[in-house]
């Protein structure tokens, strides 16, 4: 491809994602205005702040963890970064944290569903970057707000604070429902730092990637989910390149017969497509249907502003700037833990979370995960980027 042709490729998907935020703008009526309460996590206790109390979302969230953390690496100080003396590309703040919550609920609401992916991501708007972390969701955490409703029980796997943080639960008085509780989950036990959240169900995502025509996802080699249950060929994918609607789309990224740690990078690849997707020129065409998707089919706290701000990044990031990391797998022990509410055992993972803590802090401060021109072994099986 010449020069030419990339910097008239660069134009048009910048001018798609200015009309998409145009268009989204006129069909909310506010271009600031968020799309749902904003996130209240000012300490990591339960939830009981004031209705009319606003985050600074510079301000990183605390945490009081039970003992020291173990350092991994050395991380310097990051000097402080104010709106009032630097703003990013696209005219966004300098770094925009999100969890982006994936869940299990086929219906058109949110009043149940389990937390199926759960991802940290943060938006490097200054020296354009987006990393995105995975967090296992069969980790045993304590959950505030839930002990009164489950008779003195306060901890629960990850994937249940969101369950328990919705309507239909309503263990909660938190506005922001099961993200919010799910946020102010990763807070307390890991220090995570969270300015917005998104989350989306699976008739949504299904319908999203309908409305941008499917993606094209990479496969390195052979992802088979049927089981002696399902033998249906829709659960084999062969090695090399397909092109998924969403419901293909959806099934890939839910397989996990080989692991979760595999299926986390099957559902990496989904996302990078479907990031290429839609910040591809041929978009532009498809905006009205991406809208309709869109509207009122996902809990978030973004505004159609910041929503542009991510769109107008996305033309312009390189793909090696899109980092996904992972835990260390080797940190990670399977282990059986009695659950008052199940009445018997359940799979949860067995790890130190101080280790947790310490990446969990270097994420924050943008220290990890770096690339590397000459990744180790070690590094390669932490880190992936998008082709």
């Amino acid at each position: 491809m010449t020069k030419l042709q990339k910097a008239t490729l660069s134009f048009l998907a910048l001018l798609a994602c200015s009309l998409f935020g145009l268009v989204f703008w006129l069909y909310q009526g506010k271009w600031q205005q968020p799309l749902g309460p904003a996130l209240q996590i000012s300490t990591a206790t339960p939830f009981h702040l004031p209705p009319t109390w606003t985050p600074n979302p510079l301000t990183p969230t605390t945490f009081s963890p039970t003992s020291k953390p173990v350092t991994l690496v050395e991380v310097l100080p990051t000097p402080t970064i104010t709106l009032n003396n630097l703003t990013g590309f696209c005219g966004a703040p300098p770094v925009m944290n999100i969890l982006v919550v994936g869940t299990d609920a086929r219906s058109d609401s949110y009043l149940y569903g389990l937390a199926d992916v759960v991802r940290l991501v943060r938006v490097d708007f200054v020296n354009p970057k987006v990393t995105i972390l995975e967090f296992p969701r069969d980790l045993w955490v304590e959950i505030p707000d839930i002990e009164d409703n489950l008779k003195g029980q306060d901890h629960e796997r990850l994937n249940q604070a969101y369950l328990y943080g919705n309507p239909g639960f309503g263990y909660t008085d938190d506005p922001t429902e099961g993200p919010g509780l799910l946020a102010r989950t990763l807070a307390l036990n890991f220090g995570a730092t969270i300015d917005h959240y998104a989350a989306v169900n699976m008739r949504t995502f299904v319908k999203m990637v309908d409305a941008v025509g499917g993606i094209d996802v990479t496969l390195p080699t052979a992802v088979d989910g049927r089981t002696t249950g399902d033998a249906n060929k829709r659960l084999l994918f062969y090695a090399g390149t397909h092109h998924l609607n969403g419901t293909q789309a959806l099934t890939l990224a839910r397989i996990r017969i080989e692991g979760v740690f595999e299926r986390a990078e099957n559902q990496n690849r989904v996302l990078c497509a479907l990031r290429d997707q839609l910040t591809s020129p041929s978009v532009i065409t498809k905006v009205p249907n991406l809208i309709k998707s869109f509207q009122d089919a996902v809990q978030t706290d973004l505004s159609p502003q910041q929503l542009g701000q991510l769109a107008c990044l996305g033309t312009q990031i390189k793909p090696e700037k899109i980092l996904f990391a992972r835990f260390p797998p080797e940190h990670f022990k399977t282990k059986r833990q009695y659950d008052p509410v199940f009445k018997g055992n359940v799979f949860i993972w067995d790890v130190d979370f101080d280790i947790l803590r310490d990446y969990v802090a270097q994420f924050n401060q943008g220290a990890w995960p770096q690339p590397s021109d000459s990744p180790s072994i070690e590094e390669e099986e932490e880190i992936a980027f998008c082709p």
